[in-house]
């Protein structure tokens, strides 16, 4: 057993490379690694407390004594409660642990019992005590730890998969939110200090005209409703978005109140202004904006917002608009990969129009790049718009093969083709040209409400294949 090459010279270095061997021995048995797991996955505990950095009135003090079931946090439903507490664990105030919950030691009792049964098959052999040595060190140090990282490796998963999941959920509710339409919109963004910044904004979305409206004292006010007035009435404003973030409640009540007390009929509608700062100091506002000040971005950006959301979410980066509370715990990676697949499939969905859409919204179509969008946006102001969706071929780089993926999803509203305003690929027109010549009417004719006619024509139908012709 003596070893000067190994520098085990002497019987306390035999006893302890010896142990060394036992622990490693045991920590690799798979049986054991797998009740341990077993175990701890269906009995264990996650338990917390306070932390070395925990204050009083903590917005985690319900976790300073807490402890809940793993097979409860397994579940989708309550893994929010993990990621609550890991976040707690990261800000060091709160210390999180694995062990049996009300069954306390037993639990770890129970998984030793097996470490030493396998260990020790003597318990009245010399070498008993080394042996339950070697038991305990390789399951407390070895083995449960590694279970331990397993679990919430595990749970962590499972957090981000269902937070991901309603993040998503959330962010699809904000972009397919119901436009208001082409109508002239008044955009107010609240603040306190600086004032509430007001920003006029077209039917088609252009910006006309800005300024500031101060609602502090009684003076201020009257001065703001006398604004309000003159612009209500001067620009024939059909709505007015106010942003629900500071003073935004306060303001909205100041809207309403001018407009009840001088017969106003306007709507006043309160929208989500998440990540409208974001976007007014970002690149792709200074594009459109060159000469404005942020504010009057944000004022802008509020009122296209109840326009057409989907079209002015898209320039914002999807995890700045705010949808959950728990963003910033999740995979990241994750989370932007299941974000950006919501917005191109939002966009996707709902089609773009192909005269107007912004290079931004553009870029989200399939098949189409941010640099083909830039192409496709600077043809149409150098040719002007769109008639056909064949003119896009003409669009340089615009292959075939991008046609192919992108025609369905782009729309001309009054094109040369009905069909360019619907859903309907280029490469099925043909087939329903076929339909319309057989039946004695007009393309026309099968859109909308006229696309029954469709489903008793069996030659149609042989044409474009089963899932086409259930579509």
């Amino acid at each position: 057993f003596f070893s000067a090459e190994h520098e085990i010279t002497d019987i306390k270095a035999v006893l302890e490379k010896t142990n060394d061997i036992l622990i490693e021995t045991l920590s690799n048995k798979p049986e054991l690694r797998d009740f341990v797991r077993d175990t701890t996955f269906k009995t264990g505990f996650t338990r917390s407390g306070k932390g070395k950095k925990a204050v009083a009135n903590s917005k985690f003090e319900k976790y300073f004594d807490y402890f809940e079931p793993i097979t409860n946090l397994q579940k989708p439903e309550n893994s929010h409660r993990y990621l609550a507490m890991r976040r707690g664990w990261m800000e060091e105030e709160l210390v999180l642990s694995l062990d049996g919950g009300p069954d306390g030691e037993k639990f770890h009792e129970r998984n030793l019992a097996r470490f030493e049964a396998t260990a020790i098959k003597n318990p009245a052999a010399p070498g008993a005590a080394l042996l339950k040595r070697a038991a305990l060190l390789s399951y407390k140090a070895y083995v449960f730890t590694s279970i331990e990282n397993e679990v919430h490796k595990s749970l962590k998963k499972i957090a981000d998969d269902a937070a991901i999941h309603v993040f998503a959920e959330n962010l699809r509710k904000l972009l397919l939110a119901s436009p208001y339409g082409s109508k002239t919109v008044l955009g107010l963004d609240p603040g306190i200090r600086t004032g509430c910044k007001v920003a006029l904004v077209s039917n088609s979305g252009e910006y006309l005209a800005s300024t500031v409206m101060m609602l502090q004292s009684n003076h201020e006010r009257i001065q703001a409703e006398k604004i309000l007035q003159e612009v209500i009435k001067q620009a024939n404003v059909q709505a007015v978005a106010v942003g629900n973030g500071t003073a935004g409640r306060e303001t909205e009540t100041f809207v309403r109140e001018v407009f009840k007390k001088n017969n106003i009929n306007v709507p006043v509608v309160m929208v989500n202004e998440a990540g409208a700062s974001v976007y007014s100091a970002s690149d792709v506002a200074r594009e459109e904006f060159p000469e404005l000040d942020v504010t009057v971005r944000g004022a802008i950006s509020i009122a296209r917002r109840l326009q057409d959301p989907l079209a002015e979410l898209v320039k914002i980066d999807p995890k700045s608009i705010g949808v959950g509370q728990y963003q910033h715990d999740v995979s990241q990676t994750e989370l932007k990969k299941s974000l950006e697949f919501v917005v191109d499939s939002c966009v996707n969905n709902v089609g773009v129009n192909l005269n107007t859409a912004s290079p931004y919204l553009l870029s989200h179509i399939s098949g189409i790049s941010a640099s083909l969008a830039k192409a496709i946006a600077d043809y149409r102001v150098k040719n002007g718009l769109f008639k056909s969706r064949a003119d896009l071929l003409k669009v340089p780089r615009f292959s075939d093969k991008v046609f192919e993926q992108s025609a369905g999803f782009l729309r001309i509203p009054a094109g040369e083709n009905p069909l360019d305003n619907t859903g309907v690929h280029p490469e099925r027109y043909a087939s329903l040209e076929g339909v319309a010549k057989r039946t004695g009417k007009k393309v026309a004719d099968f859109i909308g409400s006229g696309v029954s006619l469709l489903k008793t024509d069996k030659q149609f139908a042989a044409e474009v294949g089963a899932l086409t012709f259930s579509d």
